[in-house]
């Protein structure tokens, strides 16, 4: 099988996802070749079907992919499957982000995952709220302050045998005068244009909805282009604690052209 023979020719691949409250329609992006060819290959060998969204959180999000969903009994304890690899991050950001239907990879947290990879078959699908603009506003003022300690942070570990003899001297000035100078070495690395929401984020953020806060951590690596309306169905449906449906909602994929 040639996975990437869309790439080649021009055309994006589609998949459809079919579902017990009806059909979702999905293209994957071929900025994300990794995530978009494992997808591929997982759906052909038949890996999704009869396996559940076991994780449903109204107005944020719906998960599946975990194998273990399959046939899985009411009590059981579910989101820790998968096909037994991991795959690395590719974050298109900001070109691709959390609006209201992107497909994106789940993924364990950052203090066993400090490398962000994806689940090797986990993902789900983005319902989020609409922002407004002081939300947005907020929003932009964090992710400056989240690039500069992530540049202060590199900064520092390069001056680690300083920064410990500073320490066992207890030299605090020593220790003042080198934070103020990776201060400024981080602000004149820091271009806080880039740390700020596009103009299209903040008009789909405001207007369509998503989950801003997952850009740049999560892996997204595809959309809905037909169905949001089953999506709203699936986000919508009563839980019960652990945030499983009540009643499962299984499906079964296929690669559409």
């Amino acid at each position: 099988m040639t996975m990437s023979v869309n790439a080649d020719n021009g055309k994006e691949t589609c998949v459809l996802i079919e579902t017990t409250l009806g059909n979702i329609k999905i293209k994957l992006y071929d900025e994300t070749p990794l995530h978009r060819d494992n997808f591929i290959k997982l759906v052909e060998n038949g890996f999704y079907d009869d396996l559940q969204f076991h994780r449903i959180i109204k107005n944020f999000m719906i998960q599946g992919g975990d194998p273990n969903s399959k046939n899985a009994p009411e009590n059981a304890q579910l989101g820790a499957g998968g096909p037994g690899y991991t795959i690395p991050a590719e974050f298109v950001y900001p070109k691709l982000f959390h609006k209201r239907g992107a497909l994106s990879a789940a993924r364990q947290g950052d203090q066993v995952n400090p490398k962000k990879e994806s689940s090797g078959s986990q993902f789900y699908i983005v319902w989020g709220n609409t922002l407004s603009e002081a939300e947005l506003n907020n929003m932009d003022s964090n992710l400056l302050n989240k690039e500069m300690q992530a540049v202060f942070n590199d900064l520092a570990k390069e001056r680690q045998t300083e920064i410990q003899a500073l320490y066992s001297n207890n030299d605090e000035a020593g220790l003042k005068k080198l934070q103020e100078e990776l201060i400024k070495l981080t602000e004149s690395k820091v271009d806080s244009s880039n740390a700020k929401l596009t103009p299209e984020q903040r008009e789909i953020y405001t207007t369509i909805g998503g989950t801003p806060f997952l850009d740049n951590d999560y892996t997204v690596f595809g959309e809905i282009i037909e169905g949001l309306d089953i999506v709203d169905k699936i986000q919508s449906v009563e839980t019960n604690p652990g945030d499983r449906p009540k009643s499962p909602i299984t499906m079964k994929m296929k690669v559409i052209k």
